[in-house]
């Protein structure tokens, strides 16, 4: 996967003479509100865990309204937890969506496309006696995968803003028959090059 991410950044940069320059290269970033969903999750108990992602994308147009998009991404995940102790899992990856660009207008896009992200970091926290215990654990998966789904608007010189919706479909943890999953809304701010 990720070396098919760097052969479409490496295809792009031949590709992107025609259709108006509105394909680039570009740096997207902004903000993240993920929680746990599935079926062994009570919602009443779990908030978003507020973080950001930052990354690279690619943008190539196969047609006049359709384009193909690549990326790599920062992504802090995770959940909070109402719980006596105040407990968070922080939980970041490295994203790696492919994602399909439908133009409706010539700045208005949905787009959908599958992900997969890697585990980069993991650690429990709460609050006990006025501190913050924490620990890592080994016992979030390495891999996870999902969908992501989307609007978006590009605005002149370059700049785009878009929401989307990570549909997490792997299990966050090893050995497990938990049915628990990262699933969020992501907020974000582009700049094509």
């Amino acid at each position: 996967m990720i070396f098919a991410v760097i052969a479409l950044f490496a295809v792009n940069a031949n590709a992107q003479s025609s259709n108006e320059g509105r394909g680039g290269l570009g740096i997207r970033g902004g903000g993240n509100f993920y929680t746990f969903g599935g079926g062994d999750i009570s919602e009443d108990n779990y908030t978003n865990r507020t973080g950001f992602h930052l990354g690279l994308y690619s943008t190539f147009f196969v047609a006049e309204s359709f384009a193909i998009e690549p990326g790599v991404y920062y992504a802090m995940k995770g959940t909070r937890n109402d719980d006596f102790l105040n407990s968070r899992a922080n939980l970041d990856y490295v994203d790696v969506p492919v994602l399909a660009r439908a133009y409706l207008t010539e700045g208005f896009n949905i787009f959908a496309g599958p992900q997969i992200s890697f585990l980069a970091a993991s650690t429990f926290e709460g609050d006990l006696f006025g501190s913050t215990v924490s620990f890592d654990s080994n016992n979030v998966r390495e891999t996870d995968y999902g969908l992501v789904v989307g609007l978006g608007y590009n605005l002149p010189k370059g700049l785009n803003v878009q929401g989307s919706y990570s549909y997490g479909m792997a299990p966050v943890f090893k050995n497990s028959n938990s049915d628990v999953y990262n699933r969020g809304f992501n907020l974000s701010v582009g700049l094509t090059f």
